[in-house]
């Protein structure tokens, strides 16, 4: 499983974001909080699994919860994806 990075994380979670809420992808700021871009709980949910689906391994319930913006959550992501690739 290759191993995702940050900024793997960050370009795919921004181009995701961009395109559902039909944006620029520079409108899109790495330091907004998820709520605060106006996605429904369905659009939430269909980004999520798209996202489990991209990196091959599930994020627990309260990823997005703990790591509240598309930075945070591009590092944390980085993090599981080391530590699956070397569990691999």
């Amino acid at each position: 499983m290759p191993r995702v990075t940050a900024d793997d994380a960050r370009a795919w979670l921004t181009e995701k974001l961009a395109v559902r809420l039909g944006v620029d992808q520079e409108q899109i700021d790495a330091d907004r909080y998820f709520d605060e871009f106006d996605l429904d709980s369905t659009e939430a949910l269909i980004l999520a699994g798209e996202l489990e689906k991209w990196l091959g391994f599930e994020l627990e319930a309260t990823a997005l919860w703990y790591h509240p913006t598309i930075a945070a959550l591009s590092e944390h992501i980085a993090e599981e994806s080391a530590r699956h690739a070397a569990a691999a």
